[in-house]
């Protein structure tokens, strides 16, 4: 695999990732297991925390009472990554330290058993910490948690300067918020966090040329566009569904530069993510923190009440704020989920094809996360048996996923699965 790319030094970005040789989209480029990893502490009791399964029932460990696990198989082979974590863990009960902070101890684990670490393109040694570019506040807040951080691994690493002389906590921390990984399950749900210290080498662009998915802890970096030999391979570090202020806003305070990328020069896609006028779409942007909020504790009533009360035409006039605006295509979305927990299958189904157009105009490559929309209403269409509909947008998917996924992926699988499901009812219809 790493024959297909190499590192180098990128004019204006300091290392990068190239291709070595010509490469067409949909190739798989790159596989990696991550340095250290853990599951998120708000799906904790939802995912594997050794492959990363989401089960109904899972197995907690009964020493900590924090990990769980499919089995006693996943639990064994885990317990070599959990064996020093489980007895911090039992320290600090009931409290549960951040995902940064249990990523942080993992890491200084595995640095303490040399054995267990492999070479790659890039060590974590050489990732910048970027603490001098942080603002007093951020130091402040890695300051705590670098605090923590020692208090936590204390019964197993009581001496960490002396242990792991090159390790400082804070400047470790520092690098996690730059460097690691959102690891998502196929349907981009975050659920744990990850260090890959070799793809922490891919710059950034708000248009790029490759994607990251992973399967279980397993991460896999596909290209979703041909390139040519030495062109550089980049990921997007956020979600560009965001005008190009707010991306770069997002981009300076986490990762320390500007985007000086085509999209966010031109900022060509803000007429349409900014359509409408401000004073009515500004409610909507103001909402969102609030409504993400209710997602996040599963209040689907209010959320679904809020959403509709946002989106619903004033006085039965046509909107105010066109669909394709982004503001208003996240609230909808943020309904379509709604409707989905709620079991209203016919208003789901209408929130979500609303959203198929502004998806299809933002997303001009092939994009994971429209592919999952797609799937998402082509669900919707089949269980209400609009089959032909259905069948269609599954296609559409389909076109994506086998750039953006594989034709190996799990998902990819499920969705050939459910268009020969299709198929066969409409046959027989």
């Amino acid at each position: 695999m790493a024959s297909k790319l190499e590192r180098f030094a990128s004019a204006g970005k300091g290392n990068g990732l190239r291709a070595t040789h010509e490469i067409h989209a949909g190739e798989l480029l790159y596989t990696a297991e991550p340095l250290a990893y853990c599951v998120s502490n708000t799906c904790a009791k939802d995912f594997c925390h050794s492959c990363f399964s989401r089960r109904e029932t899972l197995l907690r460990c009964s020493q900590c009472k924090v990990a769980w696990y499919c089995d006693v198989t996943c639990q064994k082979q885990a317990w070599s990554d959990h064996k020093r974590e489980c007895k911090c863990l039992r320290s600090l009960h009931p409290r549960i330290p951040t995902d940064s902070v249990r990523l942080a101890a993992r890491i200084i684990f595995r640095l303490l058993s040399p054995s267990q670490t492999s070479p790659g393109l890039c060590s974590l040694e050489e990732h910048e910490s970027h603490l001098c570019d942080m603002g007093e506040e951020r130091r402040e807040g890695l300051s705590q948690l670098s605090a923590m951080l020692q208090l936590y691994i204390q019964q197993e690493v009581p001496n960490i300067t002396q242990e792991l002389p090159a390790v400082d906590p804070l400047s470790l921390l520092a690098k996690l918020t730059c460097n690691c990984f959102t690891i998502s399950d196929g349907e981009l749900q975050e659920i744990g966090v990850g260090l890959y210290p070799s793809l922490s080498l891919l710059n950034h662009d708000c248009r790029p040329s490759c994607v990251m998915l992973f399967e279980g802890e397993t991460l896999h970096l596909r290209a979703v566009r041909d390139m040519r030999p030495a062109e550089e391979l980049t990921i997007s570090y956020i979600g560009s569904l965001a005008p190009t202020r707010d991306r770069q806003t997002q981009l300076e305070e986490q990762y320390h530069f500007t985007c000086q990328c085509q999209r966010c020069t031109t900022a060509d896609m803000d007429p349409m993510m900014l359509c409408g006028e401000e004073e009515a779409w500004t409610p909507l942007r103001e909402a969102i923190p609030r409504l993400e909020n209710l997602q996040t504790h599963g209040d689907w009533n209010e959320l679904l009440y809020e959403c509709s009360s946002l989106l619903a035409p004033v006085g039965g006039a046509v909107p105010a704020v066109p669909d394709g605006n982004v503001y208003r295509l996240r609230v909808t979305d943020l309904a379509l989920d709604a409707c989905i927990n709620l079991a209203q299958w016919d208003t789901a189904l209408a929130y979500g094809t609303i959203t198929l157009e502004p998806y299809r105009q933002y997303y001009p490559d092939p994009h994971p996360a429209h592919a999952i929309q797609l799937m998402r209403v082509a669900k919707l269409q089949h269980f209400l048996v609009h089959l032909g509909d259905a069948q269609h947008t599954l296609r559409l998917a389909y076109d994506i996923m086998k750039v953006t996924h594989g034709n190996q992926h799990p998902l990819t699988s499920d969705l050939i699965r459910k268009l020969e499901e299709c198929r066969a009812e409409l046959d027989r219809a």
